[in-house]
């Protein structure tokens, strides 16, 4: 109306907007005919109305012998999607000579683990080089010219014990390498089998992007990357051809992995098929669900949660829904892996963390793979979930560029030193954050929450950990990211899900004792907000 009024009053209208193409059709079931452009080469006439791609932060009006109005996308929506230029960082292969130390464990190609000794200068020929001393078992010593050392690579294994050094001249190695091999050819048999029975079975070919598609994408109030848009686009494909979807999308915690499956549900729920969303954790399953629902809230989409959080009534409720299929998008824990959870038309299962799953539950969904699409997210893939998406069995996307508001997170590396843990929550408290502090030990968390409080006795503190009562267990953290408290103290059950944009300190008590894809999504935890 307002458009149409200025038109009259023989205006110049500009709108600038990144849905330029969505708003053309929109004005055009108005009779409003302004198609999208990509650029204005010269001034628009009055009484006219032009569409361009793009962004800008504000609108503004220009008076003179006719009145020209700019809109943009912050005028028309509330908010603007700021479009970043970034340089995509390259991707380091194998080691340079810097990234060992004397006494570091290396494994040479051809000749197996060894101990890196130092670099030692030997004059062959009369030319003088510089050489790399390995140190193998029997005291046995090996020199690699600085030129090879593409053929060295760090030893990755168990910490606590050394591995145990190759021989020089014998089989040993080889016979370790064939037997590996062999392994591998077993494992990618097996493997093989499974994902040509997908091939063969045709899977459900979905439609086109709908215009609802395109107004829930729109309402995403953040930029989204190059890469996050080219995992939409690829998952988008993937679904409309007639082939079951079997994607990895790998990508760092917080690049938005929930974003493209949320996207990928909302395709799916569009031409009347039931989704799946598969978590390992009531928290993380309490935070999709509350995502889903706050974004999905302006469709007439059912969403549910099936987890410990629901009663056995509720439960039963929506196992019922499920099969009559009432209920749209449904996320939950193992709890949906059980016999007596049915689908009446399953379409899409989107599998968040994989690795958290154990070989019970994948058995289970290997029979839902051969029929449905499949979607899986992982900030830390198993290496058999990574091998087979790099050797192709299995389609991945990577997400390598981090969001708009990401911010890097410092690491630092202590012995346990209470002026040091005390000095970090005062400053998270002077600028009015919060601190997790994470004690992986239940039997012993309150003993350290009660010495926190005496440490700093301003802070309110609360405790969560996942062996509290069921109806009891969301409330910490639901209470915590409400601002109620401002330190959690609480075992790894915060590592997956959480989104609290304004605690940007962690402290982990006896770091040692947890694994690195545990530590790596804890990092995941902080560092989420712009403050």
């Amino acid at each position: 109306r307002d458009i149409c009024d200025m038109l009259k009053e023989k205006h110049r209208l500009i709108v600038v907007s990144q849905q330029a193409s969505r708003l053309s059709e929109l004005l055009e079931d108005e009779d409003l005919t302004a198609p999208a452009l990509s650029e204005l080469t010269r001034l628009p006439s009055p009484g006219s109305l032009s569409l361009v791609q793009g962004s800008l932060p504000q609108g503004w009006v220009m008076r003179g012998d006719r009145i020209t109005n700019l809109f943009t996308d912050d005028e028309l929506f509330g908010f603007t999607k700021q479009r970043r230029l970034l340089k995509k960082r390259p991707v380091r292969s194998g080691i340079s000579v810097s990234d060992i130390s004397p006494g570091d464990y290396v494994v040479h190609i051809e000749h197996g683990i060894a101990k890196f000794s130092g670099m030692v200068k030997m004059a062959i020929d009369g030319v003088e080089r510089e050489y790399l001393t390995l140190k193998y078992a029997a005291g046995d010593r090996f020199y690699v010219p600085t030129d090879q050392v593409d053929r060295i690579s760090r030893y990755i294994g168990p910490r606590g014990e050394p591995p145990t050094l190759s021989r020089l001249g014998t089989q040993e190695w080889s016979r370790a390498k064939q037997r590996v091999k062999q392994s591998a050819r077993d494992t990618a048999q097996k493997l093989l089998t499974l994902y040509a029975s997908r091939e063969v079975i045709p899977g459900f070919a979905f439609s086109r992007d709908t215009a609802w598609q395109q107004e829930l994408e729109a309402s995403f109030p953040y930029m989204e990357t190059p890469d996050q848009m080219e995992a939409v686009q690829k998952v988008k494909q993937d679904m409309e051809k007639s082939k079951p979807m079997d994607r990895l999308v790998c990508g760092d915690v917080g690049y938005g992995k929930t974003e493209v499956a949320l996207r990928a549900a909302f395709k799916a729920v569009m031409d009347g098929m039931q989704v799946a969303v598969l978590v390992p954790t009531t928290v993380l399953a309490q935070q999709h669900f509350a995502t889903f629902t706050q974004r999905l809230t302006a469709f007439p989409i059912k969403v549910e949660m099936l987890s410990r959080f629901r009663s056995d009534n509720e439960q039963r409720g929506i196992i019922q829904s499920l099969t009559n299929g009432t209920v749209d998008i449904c996320i939950g824990t193992h709890r949906l892996l059980q016999n007596d959870v049915v689908f009446k038309n399953l379409g899409l299962v989107v599998i968040d963390e994989e690795q958290r799953f154990g070989v019970a539950h994948k058995e289970r969904l290997k029979r839902m793979r051969e029929e449905v699409d499949v979607l899986t997210l992982s900030a830390t893939p198993i290496p058999r979930t990574l091998h087979m998406s790099l050797a192709g069995v299995r389609d991945m996307s990577t997400m390598e560029t981090p969001p708009e508001e990401r911010l890097p997170i410092k690491t630092r590396i202590s012995e346990y030193n209470e002026p040091l843990i005390q000095e970090a929550i005062l400053r998270e408290l002077d600028r009015n954050g919060q601190v997790f502090f994470v004690h992986n030990r239940v039997q012993s968390i309150s003993r350290v929450a009660a010495r926190l409080r005496e440490l700093v006795p301003e802070a309110e503190i609360a405790i969560a950990h996942g062996q509290r009562r069921a109806e009891d267990r969301e409330l910490p953290p639901l209470d915590f990211s409400k601002g109620r408290f401002d330190v959690l103290v609480c075992t790894t059950i915060i590592e997956s899900g959480l989104d609290m944009p304004n605690v940007n300190t962690m402290i982990v008590n006896e770091s040692d004792k947890l694994g690195l894809a545990q530590l790596y999504q804890l990092r995941g935890r902080v560092g989420r907000g712009s403050n």
